[in-house]
């Protein structure tokens, strides 16, 4: 069941990431800091965190909003599952729903960044297979050697 994130969610989900070993310490701060802003007052803007949860097990989530300054543009910021579920189709199903929730809301495009380190090949692969362009390669953006991509889905009309 995917369902909105509540606050007594935010260690859960703060492990699975942490877990995928693929988000920098950093990123596992920021993270904390970006689900504590959406609970006191992100959700108010348009901001979007939902949980995958089965049996009770929350196993992945998703974070996303919209693009300021756009018209009707989307960010994907976080998606993660449980390194013990991955392959399973529910990185898929939290994909769609996002995907849809964004068409409900009038949304256009979506985008996702992601790094072109080899240990993110799998996450690319899993854009494309869901029908995301690689739209960008900004050179260097996270540090030297790891370059920013940029995968773009139009969602809506």
């Amino acid at each position: 069941m995917i369902r909105p994130t509540v606050p007594a969610d935010t260690p859960t989900l703060v492990k699975i990431a942490s877990e995928t070993s693929v988000f920098k310490p950093h990123e596992i701060q920021a993270l904390q800091e970006v689900l504590d802003d959406y609970h006191e007052s992100n959700h108010e803007d348009d901001h979007v965190a939902i949980t995958y949860e089965r049996d009770k097990h929350i196993l992945g989530f998703a974070y996303y909003a919209p693009a300021t300054m756009t018209d009707r543009t989307w960010y994907l910021y976080w998606i993660a599952v449980s390194k013990l579920t991955q392959a399973k189709g529910i990185g898929g199903a939290l994909l769609r729903h996002v995907e849809d929730d964004i068409r409900k809301r009038h949304g256009r495009i979506l985008l996702i960044e992601t790094s072109s380190l080899s240990h993110y090949d799998l996450t690319r692969r899993f854009y494309l297979k869901y029908g995301y362009e690689q739209e960008a390669v900004l050179r260097d953006f996270y540090t030297d050697g790891d370059d920013m991509v940029v995968f773009r889905k139009r969602v809506g009309t």
